[in-house]
């Protein structure tokens, strides 16, 4: 293994290790660093990528993403309001309020576009 490929596996299991922080943190995106972490783990170890689409609890998500760029209604409902908790810390704990309403504009923005991804298969069943 080459030395470019050891540091895309450990920036995959840096990106990997906080996108499963993101699960727990408000603020801390899951879905962008998993993706991240396996693009670069494609690149540096492919059975690294192939564990994490395996992952019984990132996989299916990212998997549906690859494939259809869909979400699932349970990852879109918990991704909203995640959102929507992140958004009163925001307003509770950021004093300048031009700063914390462009935050939570821009935690909208993200909100509407995961709201208007399909279900995964939902392309499939549509008529032609």
């Amino acid at each position: 293994m080459t030395l470019v490929q050891r540091l895309q596996v450990a920036g995959a299991a840096v990106l990997f290790a906080l996108g499963v922080l993101g699960v727990f943190l408000p603020l801390l995106p899951t879905t962008p660093f998993m993706l991240a972490a396996l693009a670069l783990a494609s690149r540096g170890s492919p059975r690294f990528a192939a564990w994490i689409r395996a992952n019984r609890y990132a996989g299916p998500a990212i998997v549906s993403w690859e494939r259809e760029r869909a979400l699932s209604l349970r990852t879109k409902c918990t991704a909203l309001a995640m959102i929507a908790v992140s958004a009163v810390i925001v307003w509770w704990h950021i004093d300048y309020r031009p700063l914390a309403a462009g935050v939570i504009a821009g935690l909208c923005l993200i909100a509407v576009f995961l709201a208007t991804r399909p279900a995964p298969g939902a392309r499939q069943s549509q008529p032609r």
